[in-house]
C-alpha cells in the first residue's frame, strides 16, 4: 500500500490564485517553465533538476542557482511526486486552508494561471490556522511554493473530521505559556522564529529569494537540509543541522554531505560552504570527529524553564 503524503501548496504567489483553484479544481504551479512535462519527469529529482534548472537559469538571469534548485524542486513534486490520493493544503490568503485530494496525474495547461497541474477534489470544510498545533502552524506557515507535512497526518486527519488537535496541556496553574516545555520538540521552528536573536544572526541570514524565506528544508539529494543561510557579504553558505538531545558522530558525515551538495550544486563562482550542528550535548565521539572536519562547528542549545514562588501569608500579602 502506498504511503499517503500530506503537503503544503501555495497557489500563487501570497495564494492569489487560491480561488480560481478552488472554483477550477485544481492546484498547480508555474515557474516560467513553458513545456508539457509529460515523459520529461524521472522518478529522481535531481536528474530532472540537472535538466530544468539551466532553463530557469536562462528565464530568469536574476535568480541564484539556490532559486532555482528550489523552483524546480517544487516542479517536480507538484508534477510527479503527489500521487493520486495524497491530501493538500493550500492557503487561501485568508488565514485559512484548502483542503484537497489529488485525483489525476500531471497535465499540461498552456496560456493558462499555473499551467504545471494536478486535478484535486476539494474537501467542503476548511481547516483554520488557529485551530492547528503551534508545530503545524510553524509547518504550513513556512515560506515557499511546497512543503512536505506528512509527519503531521494524525492531527491533519483530525483537524479535516473535525476534531481539534491535541494541544500541550499544564495543570500547572502558574504556567502561562504550557507550549514553551515543547521547544525541544520544535527545536527548528523555534529557531527560525528567533535567528536574530541567535548567534548565526549576527553574521548569516536564512536564505531569501525576493523577500521570502526559502532556507528552511532545502531539498538536497541525500535529504533535506534543516536550515540554509547566507552571510551578510554573500560570500559563504551554512547548513545548519539540528539534533535534538545528544548528537552522534555520524552527523558529522550527514553535514559534510549536505556540504558537498551546497558546494557543487549551489554554490556561485567565489563562495565558500560551513557546517554548524546543533545540539543539546556532545560526547568525545563527536568532538574526535569534529578535530578533523574542515568548515563545521558546534553549538549546544539550552532549554530552559523556570518557575517562581512569590511568598505569600494566608491574607495574600508578601510576607
Amino acid at each position: 500500500m502506498a504511503i499517503k503524503n500530506y503537503l503544503r501548496i501555495m497557489l500563487g504567489r501570497k495564494s492569489r490564485y487560491a480561488d480560481e483553484c478552488r472554483k477550477g479544481n485544481f492546484i498547480g504551479v508555474n515557474f516560467e517553465i513553458s513545456v508539457d512535462l509529460k515523459g520529461k519527469l524521472p522518478d529522481n529529482w535531481r536528474l530532472f533538476n540537472q535538466e530544468f534548472i539551466p532553463i530557469y537559469l536562462k528565464n530568469h538571469p536574476d535568480k541564484t542557482k539556490v532559486s532555482a534548485g528550489l523552483a524546480c524542486g517544487a516542479l517536480w513534486t507538484v508534477a510527479k511526486f503527489l500521487n493520486k490520493g495524497d491530501i493538500v493544503l493550500c492557503p487561501n490568503g485568508t488565514g485559512s486552508y484548502l483542503v484537497g485530494e489529488v485525483i489525476e496525474d500531471y497535465s499540461y495547461h498552456p496560456g493558462n494561471v499555473l499551467p504545471h497541474r494536478r486535478a484535486v477534489r476539494w474537501y467542503p470544510n476548511l481547516i483554520e490556522r488557529t485551530a492547528m498545533s503551534q508545530a503545524l502552524q510553524y509547518s504550513t506557515g513556512s515560506i515557499g511554493t511546497v512543503s512536505n507535512i506528512t509527519k503531521f497526518a494524525d492531527e491533519i486527519e483530525r483537524l479535516i473530521s473535525g476534531n481539534t488537535a491535541p494541544t500541550i496541556v499544564s495543570t500547572d496553574d502558574t504556567v502561562e505559556d504550557p507550549s514553551t516545555f515543547a521547544l525541544e520538540e520544535h527545536l527548528e521552528e523555534f529557531l527560525i522564529q528567533n535567528w536574530k536573536q541567535t548567534e548565526f544572526g549576527k553574521k548569516y541570514d536564512v536564505y531569501e529569494e525576493d523577500g521570502e524565506l526559502v532556507g528552511q528544508q532545502y531539498p538536497s539529494d541525500t535529504g533535506p537540509i534543516d536550515i540554509l543561510a547566507i552571510s551578510k557579504d554573500k560570500k559563504d553558505l551554512l547548513v545548519v543541522e539540528l539534533k535534538r538531545g545528544r548528537a552522534s558522530d555520524h552527523v558529522v558525515g550527514q553535514v559534510q554531505r549536505y556540504m558537498g551538495y551546497v558546494q557543487q550544486e549551489l554554490a556561485e563562482e567565489g563562495q565558500s560552504v560551513k557546517g554548524v550542528i546543533v545540539a543539546l550535548e556532545d560526547d568525545i565521539r563527536i568532538r574526535r570527529a569534529l578535530s578533523v572536519a574542515r568548515n563545521i562547528e558546534f553549538y549546544r542549545y539550552q532549554v530552559s524553564f523556570k518557575l517562581y514562588k512569590s511568598e505569600m501569608n494566608g491574607m495574600g500579602k508578601k510576607k
